[in-house]
């Protein structure tokens, strides 16, 4: 079976090369997108295209994106990457890095935390769905940070009702284009499905209700730094809020960033890093809390940033 994904070609990808586009637009290794150009699994407007032809916006993408293969172990490498913070016998949490996907999903050939942990003798919970046991919140394959996965069965039932209950305390730092106004504010905009383009989300009258609170801690010429907050956690809810308020995150092209000014700053992710994560602990209630430093392809965008300054 396949997995076939028709979509435009946005803004933002309009000139760049179609591995380098596809790559970004899908979360795919570069690697993987060659490959499925060299196999005509990726069509342009109806037309099979190579991997160093340009997309043009507007223009219809047809990708036929294989199941993905059984994971293999990922190498020592990848786990040492993981940064295990914490282990006991209800939980681990981990420092996710760039790259990472949380668990195993069509189209993503590449390395997964599950697969991670799963390599370094770290047995989970075997509650949630197959691809996913254990998995009590997740972060896309573009944001780096903290993410708690459940080992026991009490961790999984207690993560998954503190995060229902919202007595989980998220921080995400975030680099947004331009300056919020008011610095400091909250947006309460519903979430759901792009009603046309189904691989993004948007803000959706009769979506699900979603809420982000941001503080503006730090400000530049040409963007500011914010501290973000979540009562609700919709796929991609801080991308899609900020991108509504037309201060997307810098770098996520997908949600209409400015190209010029990600490549200035030497991004090709969004800027957006799970820094600080707080819950109450599944085993007595006691509160724990954890954090994560930029990492430093985050770090180095700040510092041209401030160097323009």
């Amino acid at each position: 079976m396949s997995d076939m994904r028709t979509l435009p070609v946005p803004e933002g990808l309009d000139g760049m090369r179609v591995d380098a586009g596809l790559a970004r637009l899908l979360g795919l290794s570069r690697t993987t997108v060659v490959g499925l150009t060299e196999t005509g699994a990726v069509l342009v407007d109806g037309s099979p295209v190579g991997k160093s032809d340009r997309l043009a916006t507007g223009s219809r993408l047809e990708v036929t994106l294989p199941d993905p293969p059984r994971p293999a172990a990922p190498s020592v490498e990848l786990v040492a990457n993981l940064h295990v913070l914490h282990d006991d016998a209800d939980l681990v949490v981990v420092d996710k890095p760039v790259g990472v996907a949380a668990h195993p999903s069509p189209g993503w050939t590449g390395p997964t935390v599950l697969g991670g942990l799963a390599a370094a003798g770290i047995q989970v919970a075997t509650s949630g769905a197959a691809e996913r046991q254990g998995v009590v919140h997740r972060l896309d394959v573009g944001t780096s940070g903290l993410m708690i996965v459940a080992k026991s069965e009490r961790g999984y039932s207690a993560l998954k009702r503190a995060f229902r209950d919202r007595t989980v305390s998220k921080h995400y730092r975030a680099l947004v284009q331009g300056h919020p106004d008011p610095t400091r504010g909250t947006i309460d905009a519903p979430i759901d499905r792009h009603p046309k383009h189904d691989w993004r989300f948007a803000v959706v009258a009769g979506g699900k209700p979603s809420v982000t609170h941001y503080e503006v801690i730090e400000a530049f010429p040409a963007a500011s730094l914010c501290d973000v907050t979540l009562e609700t956690g919709r796929t991609h809810q801080i991308r899609v809020h900020f991108a509504a308020l037309r201060h997307p995150c810098c770098g996520d092209i997908t949600y209409g960033a400015d190209p010029a000014l990600a490549q200035r700053l030497g991004l090709d992710r969004q800027w957006l890093h799970a820094a600080r994560l707080g819950f109450p602990h599944p085993a007595d209630d006691r509160w724990v809390e954890f954090t994560s430093p930029d990492p430093d392809d985050l770090r180095s965008a700040l510092d041209v940033l401030a160097a323009q300054a």
